[in-house]
């Protein structure tokens, strides 16, 4: 993963223009809030810019946001360091926090560039981080069958509805030359299909199910829901 992570603390183009940025983080907000319970301990593992967490903040008991990537950490301080409910944590600090530590774990569009034991060790973390009736939301997870052309429409779809279709195009133009294609070209992403990853699910412990729709614009890809299965090996909690 070390590749994605100093691609995330570059100044890349991944946003075609502010607009597309703002519209993008407030989407994803709001359809992470409609799935969290209100009241909950709330942990986004992987959150990027996290530019709306204030909106599930204000639903929430507390919201702890997780990135890897240290430029976008620093950003994630000094935007949220004063607000009362929202607290800013890297991995390493988050691997230290007791068992039981939140109500819900929300990992959105990160799973593709985890390879499967990447995967897998989140996915442990996560388990051991939930408590005993916790909740667990996968979004934005790539299936076999959707291609660069698929998201590209998706996009553009989301450009019209929002107002940045003209930057959309010159967007995706632009990341045909830029290091995020060529690091999608050279490492690929990880795909899963429904069943595979209710299955890896299931491995770490999660009774799962495919949420009807996906988190985000893109309808293409999957979200899945979960939640700590009874077992003899589970933690009292």
């Amino acid at each position: 993963m070390g590749d994605w992570i100093a691609f995330w603390n570059s100044n890349h183009p991944i946003y075609v223009n502010p607009r597309h940025r703002e519209v993008h983080y407030r989407a994803v907000a709001q359809d992470i809030l409609v799935r969290v319970p209100a009241g909950g301990r709330v942990l986004d593992y992987g959150c990027g810019e996290a530019l709306y967490a204030d909106l599930i903040a204000a639903s929430a008991a507390e919201v702890t946001l997780c990135e890897t990537a240290q430029s976008v950490r620093l950003g994630l301080t000094r935007r949220f360091g004063r607000h009362a409910r929202i607290f800013v944590r890297s991995p390493e600090e988050l691997a230290a926090m007791p068992d039981a530590s939140f109500d819900v774990v929300v990992m959105h569009s990160v799973a593709q560039y985890l390879r499967a034991e990447e995967l897998d060790t989140a996915l442990a973390l996560f388990h051991r981080l939930l408590t005993r009736n916790g909740l667990l939301i996968l979004g934005d997870i790539l299936p076999p069958h959707v291609s660069a052309v698929t998201d590209a429409i998706a996009l553009l779809r989301f450009g019209f509805a929002h107002g940045f279709l003209g930057a959309a195009v010159v967007g995706l133009a632009r990341t045909l030359l830029s290091d995020y294609w060529r690091l999608r070209t050279q490492l690929g992403l990880t795909r899963y299909s429904e069943a595979a990853m209710i299955e890896k699910l299931s491995r770490a412990g999660f009774s799962a199910h495919r949420d009807p729709a996906n988190i985000g614009h893109n309808p293409a890809r999957l979200t899945f829901l979960g939640r700590p299965a009874p077992s003899p090996l589970t933690h009292a909690r």
